[in-house]
């Protein structure tokens, strides 16, 4: 069966203000049976109570706290350049999903696997990422950009070349997650009496093609 007949995949940069309005104007339009939202319930209950992870609290846990420190850190630099919070996206999906009565679901992967997979990453990828930062994948020697999804495509396709393990574990793998959880939301519809469900889905621009391939295909 191909799931993209109930299921349309908003791909969003999640530094982005355009896709921060482009889920609120989705959801809106659309009035789906279900929204689901690239998170899992430790980041949903992290972000409903503005937990922050401190570095002293990630030294505390860890290698898997020390990484998820920095991702976030990373992700935060990012926001400041476009005007927007990190997350803002998933937020603004959960509050009009609330605020017009439609069922939310959390469909990507439990963070702590995603952090324990990516601490086992290869020697040769963890020194790459030590020796070049993040730096490499962001836009140089402009001020402004004219096109941050096309940088944003470009970004995951220098990650790609350069990270293969961590690509695999931090998109390909969560991709197939995603869409397993989409299409268990879609049948669950179906077997409830919904002749035509709708299904609104909030990701990573990085995620958007992947899931939409295994939409298409009816399985992963």
């Amino acid at each position: 069966m191909n799931y993209l007949r109930y299921v349309k995949i908003v791909g969003t940069m999640h530094v982005s203000p355009k896709s921060r309005e482009e889920v609120a104007r989705t959801i809106i339009s659309e009035r789906p049976h279900a929204v689901a939202i690239e998170l899992d319930r430790a980041r949903f209950l992290a972000m409903e109570t503005n937990v922050e992870l401190t570095l002293k609290d990630s030294l505390r846990l860890g290698r898997r706290g020390v990484i998820n420190y920095a991702l976030a850190k990373v992700e935060e630099k990012l926001g400041e350049a476009f005007g927007m919070s990190p997350g803002e996206e998933m937020r603004t999906a959960i509050d009009v999903s609330r605020s017009l009565g439609i069922p939310l679901y959390l469909i990507d992967e439990d963070i702590n696997l995603i952090l324990a997979k990516i601490a086992s990453a290869p020697l040769r990828e963890k020194i790459l990422m030590a020796l070049e930062g993040l730096s490499v994948f962001l836009p140089r020697g402009r001020t402004e950009l004219a096109d941050p999804m096309e940088e944003y495509r470009w970004m995951m396709l220098e990650f790609r070349r350069r990270y293969p393990y961590l690509y695999r574990v931090m998109v390909e793998e969560r991709n197939e997650i995603m869409a397993r959880n989409l299409m268990a939301i879609v049948n669950s519809l179906l077997s409830a009496g919904v002749k035509k469900p709708k299904v609104v889905a909030v990701v990573g621009l990085g995620h958007k093609p992947g899931i939409e391939r295994l939409l298409g295909r009816g399985y992963c």
